[in-house]
């Protein structure tokens, strides 16, 4: 098992505990497990992951390629708030390259990444289906289309 440090060593597993109860009787839902995990933490703590692992009895290498293949878990922590920008063709055309800049400039990171404050996540996807609204951001669950550098900053007053 790996050494605890840092913040990960005062991360409290009583939820995990919980949320393993569920789905012990039902192993082939993990990525469910998981999916409530992420939900509750607002990432998936490696310490959490080894719990896991210790507690089903499952591989500690199933978890992370589980938890590394698929885009919408995240190993590390997250903002309150994510935003996803839509990088797609249309969005693409009608200036989301310019969008993603200043919203980079705003924030003071870049997409991948998590504000210092952890108020935001920023993040790219291919497309969010609403081509129609180009170019269009998605925040948390909310679409915001036809954004421009001029929008962008109440648009994210909103999310304080």
């Amino acid at each position: 098992m790996a050494t605890e440090t840092g913040l990960e060593a005062d991360i409290d597993l009583a939820p995990a505990e919980a949320l393993i109860a569920e789905y012990m009787d039902n192993r082939e839902a993990t990525i469910a497990l998981l999916q409530d995990v992420q939900k509750h933490y607002g990432y998936l703590p490696r310490r959490v992951l080894e719990f896991i692992s210790e507690r089903l009895e499952l591989p500690h290498t199933q978890l992370f390629a589980l938890a590394t293949f698929y885009r919408a878990f995240s190993l590390t922590p997250r903002g309150r708030h994510t935003i996803n920008v839509c990088t797609g063709t249309t969005c693409h055309v009608r200036g989301a390259p310019n969008l993603l800049d200043a919203l980079e400039r705003e924030l003071g990171c870049a997409a991948g990444e998590t504000t210092k404050d952890g108020r935001f996540t920023i993040e790219t996807v291919n497309c969010v289906g609403a081509c129609a609204l180009a170019p269009v951001s998605v925040i948390d669950e909310e679409a915001h289309g036809r954004l421009t550098q001029a929008k962008l900053k109440k648009v994210l007053d909103q999310y304080e």
